[in-house]
């Protein structure tokens, strides 16, 4: 007869077995997806409702415009258009462009003699439209750089000193897309032997330390894997590539490293493998738990800002959270059960290192002295590292969302070299250019007496305008004609780009000159968009849509300004709640939230002196302050890092919870909880600050601000708030600190 306990570990072995392949079937039906994932991401990014994408669209569809998509060659070393052999030039590169499948057009000055097609140093260039039948439009451009290679070795016989380039939104989007792709795997690679190190000194065994290292590449990989197959259904953005890679190491490690010491500790208590692998399962997966669902929270609070980029990026949060739980409390618990006391193995002899079977959590006499000097004298302590922190934190109300001057694109990439040139010439306002959709009432079109009338008075106070370098609608396009007569006379392609094919709607191009920033050729459309168009057209009922470059990035800004309050909001609330519901203090959860938001206020000041205001920028490769911080940098870091700093609150306050409910006094409590969980606290941190960095030094200015403000977070959170703010504040609140049931059903306090 089997005995119940035997029955009992048997059940248990073989539920932790399935709970184990079950995890391994969704990774292996997962990881073949995960291949050459930035192919199915997005770089271009959507805005619901956003009056630039809805203007693209209109280009495409009712004007049937050939140019609705659009890039530059940008070509220099031939002699200029006006001559013989420059004009033969020219012939053969726009013929053999038009031959290429997908280009729906190209243009020179051959075609329209117009200055825009000349530098103003020399140089010329050919815009080339975009009508890709089957495949993106970022498609064709792999193809039109092997045509430019091609071009450019015929002429070169005759012309030396030839250069073709290529530039605008799809080849910048392209390379941004590869620039990405390269970021994450250098990331990965500067990340991977640090966060070893930092394992291998935490748990001083090469085994214990493979081990979550494992789950964070897994949950990596399965989270790609994942993205690829959403993005079949949804709009995906490149970013994912990016935040799944941080994130999947971040916290994917940072959950298992709970795990695996969670099993070390039950196995030093003398239980086997077996039992010690389901009270790690049962007690760090109920930690796990509590954690993650406060980092989920802040990525669900991103899935309301109709924003593809953030709502990507929301999905993809909430793909890596949920699978690196699994992993941790499906597979790890099967695998710390088989490798038992060989969690210890090929121990590696560290300095000051002695190697007993111990937790991270377990009380060193180092952080007892610690928490007693703060318990001691906790207004000291307050005050010391609380001010520095207010001081810092006072720093963010000066940060200043928009497009940063300078730095804003890889550099080394050929189309950003290929931009440059284009500025060189002064012509870089064809690539950064509004496109003004001018509709009229429906007894009006374009071509009638009033309508054309009222489209030459908006061009002209269009021209009048000091930040337009060129105006191109139909009236500057017919030499000012007085009448919409002359239109006839305009080769077709330039007729369907300037004039819908109902006649009622008219596109004027806004070319902006070559000194205008980025900031400020988005107040142009902020001026645009806000302007008495009945006014100035004398047409009641005219209308103006505002697209281009320079309009998506004001949308972006109006929707995250719009959405911003909202996120905050749902995030502060939803992590309140959640922490009233664990830890049934309303005090604590309150103190929880302020902290937080010290820490957020704190990084956020960090890269505003650091990036905006350019103190220490060349430690990240810039040459200067960038003068604005990305509007998608502050509402990502706050839904993220509110998130990740919860989970360290949750390990030190439900400690020294733990310990009240057994009768301990608050300021016993609070040295005996702070010691048990500053190891685990500042070895997870570390990890996170080290993947985090890795993406500091990448080329993707966005991407270092944002993993430079989640590890200065990080950093601020698991040292000076949690070590040092946190403690003093509970020895300062005592009882209050578990306010109103926090303390319901504990034993008598054994002192105070």
């Amino acid at each position: 007869m089997v005995s119940p306990r035997l029955k009992t570990g048997h059940d248990s072995a073989r539920r932790r077995f399935w709970l184990a392949m079950s995890g391994f079937v969704m990774a292996l039906a997962l990881l073949p997806f995960s291949y050459k994932v930035e192919r199915h991401l997005e770089t271009a990014v959507h805005i619901k409702g956003g009056e630039s994408e809805q203007v693209d669209r209109e280009l495409a569809q009712r004007f049937q415009s050939p140019y609705a998509h659009r890039l530059v060659l940008v070509i220099s070393g031939i002699p200029d258009a006006d001559s013989a052999k420059g004009a033969d030039a020219l012939g053969f590169l726009t013929s053999s462009l038009r031959s290429v499948p997908g280009v729906s057009g190209a243009l020179s000055s051959l075609d329209w003699p117009d200055p825009l097609f000349t530098g103003k140093n020399g140089g010329a260039l050919i815009i080339v439209g975009l009508d890709p039948h089957d495949e993106s439009v970022e498609a064709l451009v792999p193809k039109l750089r092997a045509k430019a290679d091609w071009m450019e070795g015929q002429l070169r016989a005759q012309y030396p000193n030839i250069k073709l380039e290529i530039t605008g939104e799809a080849p910048l989007n392209f390379d941004l897309r590869k620039v990405s792709a390269d970021d994450v795997t250098h990331a990965e690679e500067r990340a991977m032997p640090v966060t070893l190190v930092l394992l291998l000194l935490a748990f001083g065994s090469l085994v214990a330390a493979l081990l979550p290292l494992g789950v964070g590449l897994l949950s990596i990989s399965m989270t790609l894997g994942a993205a690829a197959l959403l993005a079949h259904y949804l709009q995906l953005s490149i970013l994912v590539q990016n935040l799944a890679t941080m994130l999947g190491l971040g916290l994917g490690i940072d959950y298992a490293l709970l795990m695996v010491s969670r099993f070390r500790e039950a196995l030093a208590e003398g239980y086997e493998p077996g039992p010690a692998a389901d009270i790690a399962a049962r007690q760090a997966g109920r930690t796990l738990v509590i954690s993650a669902t406060t980092v989920a929270i802040g990525f669900s609070a991103l899935l309301i800002v109709p924003i593809s980029e953030l709502r990507s990026i929301g999905i993809a949060g909430l793909l890596v959270t949920a699978l690196s739980v699994m992993l941790c409390t499906f597979i790890l618990p099967w695998a710390l059960g088989l490798l038992g006391h060989r969690i210890d193995a090929a121990r590696v002899r560290l300095p000051d290192r002695r190697f007993e079977t111990r937790d991270l959590c377990a009380a060193s006499e180092r952080w007892v002295r610690w928490g007693s000097i703060v318990t001691r004298w906790p207004w000291t302590a307050l005050l010391v590292a609380g001010i520095p922190l207010l001081i810092l934190a006072f720093q963010a109300r000066r940060i200043s969302p928009g497009i940063p001057d300078h730095h804003s694109l890889p550099a080394a990439a050929e189309s950003v070299q290929a931009l440059h040139t284009l500025q060189g010439m002064g012509r870089s306002g064809i690539v950064q250019g509004l496109r003004v959709i001018l509709q009229l009432p429906p007894q009006s079109t374009a071509l009638s007496p009033t309508g054309w009338l009222a489209v030459s008075r908006l061009t002209k106070r269009f021209q009048s305008d000091p930040r337009a370098e060129e105006v191109l609608s139909l009236p500057t396009l017919t030499g000012m004609s007085d009448t919409g007569d002359a239109v006839n006379d305009l080769p077709e392609p330039i007729r369907k780009s300037f004039l819908r094919n109902d006649g009622q709607a008219t596109l004027i191009e806004l070319l902006p000159t070559a000194s205008l920033s980025p900031n400020k050729q988005v107040q142009w459309v902020r001026d645009v968009r806000s302007s008495d168009v009945a006014a100035i057209t004398g047409v009641p009922g005219a209308v103006l849509r505002v697209g281009g470059a320079p309009a998506l990035e004001a949308d972006y800004d109006l929707v995250v300004r719009e959405r911003l309050p909202r996120v905050v909001l749902g995030v502060v609330l939803g992590s309140l709640l959640a922490l009233l519901i664990g830890l049934r203090s309303l005090f604590a959860a309150v103190k929880a939230i302020l902290l937080n938001l010290l820490s957020v206020g704190a990084s956020f000041g960090a890269l505003v002196v650091v990036f905006q205001d350019g103190h220490g920028s060349k430690l990240f490769g810039l040459e200067g302050p960038t003068g604005s911080v990305y509007p998608i940098v502050p509402i990502l870091s706050f839904a993220i890092v509110f998130g990740l700093s919860m989970d360290y609150e949750v390990f030190l306050v439900a400690r020294v919870l733990e310990e009240r409910r057994r009768g301990l006094g608050e300021r016993s409590a609070v040295i005996e909880g702070l010691a048990r969980t500053a190891g685990l606290i500042t070895s997870a941190a570390a990890i996170m600050i080290a993947v985090f960095t890795a993406f500091t030094l990448g080329s993707f200015l966005v991407v270092q601000m944002l993993g430079f403000t989640l590890a200065g977070a990080v950093l601020i959170d698991a040292t000076v708030v949690r070590i040092v703010v946190g403690p003093a504040l509970l020895q300062l609140a005592g009882d209050w600190n578990w306010w109103p049931f926090g303390l319901y059903g504990a034993r008598a306090t054994s002192e105070k």
